[in-house]
């Protein structure tokens, strides 16, 4: 077997070891060693660049491209498929390498990118996600309309619930589909007009049952809270992650501490919203407001969950905002209270945990799958990041870059 060496650069090996002039040495898309004095078949010059382990977003919608409502009840049902094709392209690109969707594909898109059909990170499906009657993933309307941001189809099950025996059976409908988490909303959002951020969805005993019915298969749950309670409820019940935590209160720091529960900020999406209203893209008045409305409060609650030392991993909800503009997440962790280097670990070791993927992924260490990044500069530059990227690896095979 060919033996590559990246060599030359400085490694940031995602361990929690400062950064430091070393090689990485790949061999059958493992990494083999990382040291100095390592001989190899073939080199990648890595000069005035740091190589760093495979990046992972923890929050995207693959299938969604903006969120402008109106052309998406114009677009042809098939037609978000053919989109993620060219958005996971754009994700791998940018030297992201995993993915966890965060509702809209399916076991296809998965099983496709398995079988090497379409190019793009490894991914994580939930399917769809879970919501209440009249919570964030109900898609009625005051005419009488239901127009959720995507239809359900056989292999993405309808997800509104009401009570413990639906929960339970819906949940089992997402593992029959092939889910690998199982996403719920506890809170409302800012996306859906019929409902409010500041409000919990769901009581203890239908998210007991969720969480219940998802361990018993093997699965994680990840659940957009926003509200106070709705946070609360997620996390005494068992919840992995906390989605956007837009309106944390001490006592939900304290329980996350106390319970290891992660914070996905997604601290991109209400100002994607913004930008796109700014730019005259169509959608309701009640969203364009709310994104106002929680930008202040998003910033407040994720900076006291840094400094309290809340478990943190990247997450951008790419798909509210463009595609492979997901490194830009880093820089606006950074300015709510991470250093340049905690902001890589929340990209790296701390997603690939929370994924349940650290024993094969997210750090540069021998026996880990060899998903590389090779980026121009150094790490505590977090400018322009995605136009930064020189090569890409996934299982040590070059994917993106490197002319």
């Amino acid at each position: 077997m060919t033996r590559t060496l990246f060599a030359g650069g400085v490694v940031f090996d995602g361990t929690g070891s400062a950064p430091a002039p070393a090689d990485v040495l790949v061999e059958d898309g493992l990494i083999l060693d990382v040291g100095t004095d390592l001989d190899a078949d073939e080199v990648v010059d890595c000069a005035d660049s740091t190589v760093l382990p495979g990046l992972i977003d923890s929050h995207v919608h693959v299938l969604f491209s903006g969120v402008n409502v109106l052309r998406m009840m114009q677009t042809p049902f098939s037609y978000p498929f053919y989109e993620a094709v060219h958005n996971l392209r754009t994700t791998l690109d940018i030297g992201i390498t995993t993915v966890r969707d965060a509702s809209g594909a399916d076991l296809g898109v998965a099983q496709a990118l398995r079988d090497g059909l379409i190019a793009g990170p490894r991914i994580q499906i939930s399917i769809s996600m879970i919501s209440q009657t009249g919570g964030h993933g109900d898609g009625w309307q005051p005419c009488g309309a239901v127009m959720p941001l995507l239809a359900d189809h056989p292999g993405r099950p309808p997800t509104i619930v009401d009570g413990a025996d639906e929960m339970r059976r819906v949940v089992r409908e997402l593992v029959r589909a092939g889910a690998d988490v199982i996403k719920v909303a506890t809170s409302g959002g800012v996306l859906s007009p019929r409902d409010d951020p500041r409000h919990g969805h769901f009581r203890d005993a239908e998210i007991a049952v969720l969480v219940e019915e998802a361990t018993s298969a093997g699965l994680f749950v990840m659940a957009h809270a926003q509200a106070a309670d709705g946070i609360k409820v997620a996390i005494r019940n068992g919840v992995r992650s906390i989605e956007h935590g837009i309106y944390l209160d001490d006592e939900a720091i304290e329980m996350m501490l106390a319970a290891g529960t992660w914070l996905v900020p997604t601290l991109s999406a209400p100002r994607a919203v913004l930008i796109m209203a700014d730019a005259g893209v169509p959608m309701p008045a009640a969203v364009i407001s709310k994104a106002r409305m929680v930008l202040e409060a998003h910033d407040d609650s994720v900076s006291r969950a840094i400094d309290a030392g809340v478990k943190i991993a990247m997450g951008t909800d790419s798909g509210v905002g463009p595609h492979g503009n997901n490194l830009d997440e880093l820089e606006l962790m950074t300015n709510l209270g991470m250093s340049p280097l905690e902001a890589w670990h929340a990209s790296t070791a701390s997603a690939a945990e929370l994924l349940g993927i650290d024993d094969e992924l997210g750090t540069l260490e021998p026996g880990k799958r060899a998903d590389v990044v090779v980026l121009g500069g150094s790490v505590s530059d977090l400018v322009d990041l995605g136009e930064r990227v020189r090569a890409v690896y996934q299982d040590g095979i070059l994917v993106a870059g490197g002319a």
